[in-house]
């Protein structure tokens, strides 16, 4: 595991982050990075870093140089340029992840300033809180969400490996999703329904009178579909701006399938209404309503693969696609240019797909039960 983390950005993310790396190795050494005095005097205070740097310095570059495993960027994109120069300038090799809700952006400004761009890997934790800042965080933010990692071809393949033990450690199920699909899925289920919240709230407070009778009324669901809308606004902004064409695109979609709602009722089609009522539900009711996977049940999955570049980021992306949750990771290796990955698999996820998608895929494939006992062990 890493030894020495350097978080940039001790708002709710970093400041998560840094707790649940408290929580889960006590002995781990946390340097936070913050523009902000308040912020870093309460980073402090409430135990979440043993030091925190105010901004890009000298003594940032030389915790970068020698002080350092792991570098999360956990600031908005227009921020971290100068920090990936920092990265950069102090010679640090290490692993490079980052928090953004967008990655292409992040990944292109990587390529462009880090002289080994194939050691950051992207990185999305989907989860976040109404209560922004430092106020918000939480040691216990990430339990059972899901963190994006977008690794690629030039991934090195023992950072995948490290940065799963990373992740599952802090509570959260890792799975990666290619970069150029990343930002058009998080456009869908985060970004977009961010703004269909404001929307929302925005059309209840123009249909309020002076009593504000409408908005006593929107307890219950209204404020559970709507809590998001409190979020920061300059945050948000900033994410839409970053995801700019994904954003529109689905916020387009979002107005035909509103306009098909509108269409139904002007034409008094109740068939046509009640079958998209249907279809939304039908998919609403099929998502799980937690992720609670049973520890009593394992499977080892060992892959012979050739020492190539991006063959573990492949597995483990096939693996994701087919919902199959990987508790852990290895890599066996056997001589210089064979290994052996070996993943041990929940109850989660589709097998069978999963198995022929690596065949497809040119992989030898096996399979064998495992209990925890017998993990432990692995």
């Amino acid at each position: 595991m890493f030894r020495d983390v350097v978080i940039v950005g001790m708002g709710l993310i970093g400041s998560s982050i840094a707790g649940a790396v408290r929580v889960a190795w006590p002995d781990v050494r946390i340097v936070g990075v913050d523009t902000d005095e308040r912020t870093r005097r309460l980073a402090v205070e409430k135990g979440f870093a043993d030091e925190v740097i105010e901004g890009v310095n000298e003594r940032l570059l030389q915790v970068l140089s020698k002080e350092c495993d792991l570098v999360i960027l956990a600031t908005p994109v227009d921020s971290d340029e100068p920090y990936l120069q920092a990265v950069a300038e102090s010679g640090y090799a290490g692993i490079v992840t980052d928090t953004a809700s967008t990655k292409v952006r992040i990944s292109e400004m990587a390529e462009r300033i880090l002289p080994h761009p194939n050691n950051f890997v992207p990185g999305h934790p989907m989860c976040g809180s109404e209560v922004n800042g430092i106020e918000g965080a939480r040691d216990d933010l990430f339990q059972g969400a899901y963190w994006i990692l977008c690794p690629n071809e030039s991934t090195p393949p023992e950072h995948i490996p490290a940065l799963h033990e990373f992740i599952t450690g802090v509570g959260a199920r890792m799975i990666n999703i290619p970069r150029d699909q990343h930002d058009r899925a998080v456009a869908v289920v985060s970004h977009v329904p961010h703004f269909v919240a404001s929307s929302l709230v925005t059309l209840a407070d123009r249909a309020a009178d002076s009593q504000q009778s409408v908005m006593r009324l929107a307890a219950g669901g209204f404020k559970d579909t709507t809590r998001i809308a409190a979020g920061s606004p300059k945050l948000w902004c900033g994410i839409a701006f970053d995801n700019a064409e994904q954003v529109k695109a689905g916020l387009r979609d979002l107005q035909g399938i509103l306009d098909q709602f509108a269409d139904a009722l002007e034409t008094g089609d109740r068939q046509k209404l009640t079958e998209m009522l249907k279809a939304a539900a039908d998919v609403r009711r099929s998502l799980p309503a937690a992720w609670v996977p049973s520890s009593d049940r394992l499977l080892e999955v060992r892959i012979p693969i050739s020492n190539h570049p991006g063959a573990v980021a492949e597995v483990t992306a096939i693996a994701s696609e087919a919902g199959c949750n990987i508790q852990s990771i290895e890599i066996d290796h056997v001589t210089e240019d064979r290994a052996y990955l070996s993943m041990i698999l929940t109850d989660e996820g589709d097998v069978g797909q999963l198995s022929t998608k690596l065949i497809t895929a040119g992989y030898a494939v096996s399979f064998a039960p495992l209990t925890p006992k017998e993990h432990f062990h692995v």
